[in-house]
């Protein structure tokens, strides 16, 4: 295990970094609803620690720089939820798109997958329905469901449709943790589903790329394991500190007798602190 700073890790660390936005708060505070600048914009420094995909059994660790960005218009939005286009907004329903990348992948690193083709570069992009169970009278604190469906293209040349992704979740923001003035905590917890191109970009195994030790393999749609995800944040007036821990476990999954998959489940961690260099003197009302 080593620290990376080259451009590849880059492009891992800002699919990381997004993923961990649209889960759980992991590069941005929770707040309550309240009057808020209407976009800021900072910089700072994080370390993460990822496998190469889901089932490897080689980590990654990252030490770079990360963007701080808000935007709280009226249809679009970047904050802890993510990227989205909010189409429809009420009580208890929420309608948006919902945005995803994931970066390239030389097979040359990793061992599992030496010789085969190198994984691409992708984007996802789809709809989110987020239905709230439970909200506290300061909407401070909530409870949701949350039903993101993507599809997913390859960033080339030539792009191509590699299949949909599934991920239904529970999510619980709690805002402001008792005893812990100005501490914010995000949970999350749910099953990954994929259809059978989805999974066989990952954990197919082509005749033509089979082994001794790496059998070909058909890849099938269905379940794709279990994510579960915390994360603790404290915004302070001129900084943001946070960090997460995800547990991905793979047991059950259609395709976790791949020869790929290498390790069934991990923990994935990462911290970071931001400095917010820019705000907009515009105030908006943010109400999750």
């Amino acid at each position: 295990m080593h620290w990376r700073t080259d451009m590849t890790v880059l492009m891992k660390f800002r699919r990381h970094c997004l993923a961990a936005v649209m889960l759980v708060s992991a590069v941005s505070g929770i707040q309550a609803a309240e009057d808020l600048p209407l976009w800021e914009l900072g910089a700072g420094v994080s370390a993460f620690s990822f496998p190469a995909y889901r089932g490897s059994d080689q980590t990654n660790n990252f030490l770079l720089p990360v963007p701080h960005v808000t935007y709280h218009g009226d249809f679009l939005k970047a904050d802890r939820h993510g990227i989205r286009g909010s189409f429809f907004d009420s009580d208890w329903l929420d309608l948006s798109i919902s945005l995803a990348l994931s970066p390239p992948a030389s097979s040359n690193d990793i061992t599992a997958r030496s010789g085969m083709p190198d994984l691409k570069g992708t984007f996802e992009i789809g709809p989110q329905m987020d239905v709230t169970f439970w909200r506290s009278d300061n909407r401070a604190r909530f409870l949701k469901l949350l039903l993101p469906l993507r599809t997913a293209i390859t960033l080339e040349g030539s792009p191509k449709d590699i299949g949909l992704v599934f991920h239904p979740k529970l999510n619980m923001d709690i805002t402001d943790i008792p005893g812990m003035s100005g501490w914010n905590l995000g949970m999350l917890a749910g099953p990954l589903f994929g259809d059978k191109r989805q999974h066989a970009y990952y954990y197919a195994v082509a005749p033509q790329y089979a082994t001794a030790d790496r059998p070909a393999y058909d890849a099938k749609a269905g379940y794709a394991g279990m994510q579960y995800l915390v994360a603790l944040s404290k915004r302070f007036p001129s900084y943001w500190v946070g960090g997460f821990v995800r547990y991905d476990n793979l047991s059950g999954a259609t395709f976790d007798n791949s020869p790929l998959v290498r390790q069934k489940d991990y923990v994935a961690a990462g911290i970071a602190i931001t400095w917010v260099l820019g705000e907009s003197s515009t105030r908006v009302k943010v109400d999750d």
